[in-house]
């Protein structure tokens, strides 16, 4: 089985737009508030069918590519 998709390794990665919990077709991630009432996603590992989209939609990581 493929390894479940990381959108994110510190909150400065995500800027809680909510892309990948709209594109996700299994409704597997959800959007938990932080102590400070941010957004953040949270993927359910056993919904989640590692299809990746979250990723491809993720408007951070396509800034982090750019940049590397």
């Amino acid at each position: 089985m493929k390894e479940l998709p990381i959108l994110y390794s510190s909150k400065d990665d995500c800027c809680g737009c909510t892309a990948c919990y709209a594109i996700c077709p299994q409704s597997a991630i959800s959007m938990i508030t932080d102590e400070e009432g941010f957004d953040y996603p949270q993927i359910n590992g056993e919904m989640c069918i590692r299809c990746y989209q979250c990723l491809k939609v993720c408007p951070q990581k396509e800034t982090s590519e750019v940049k590397n």
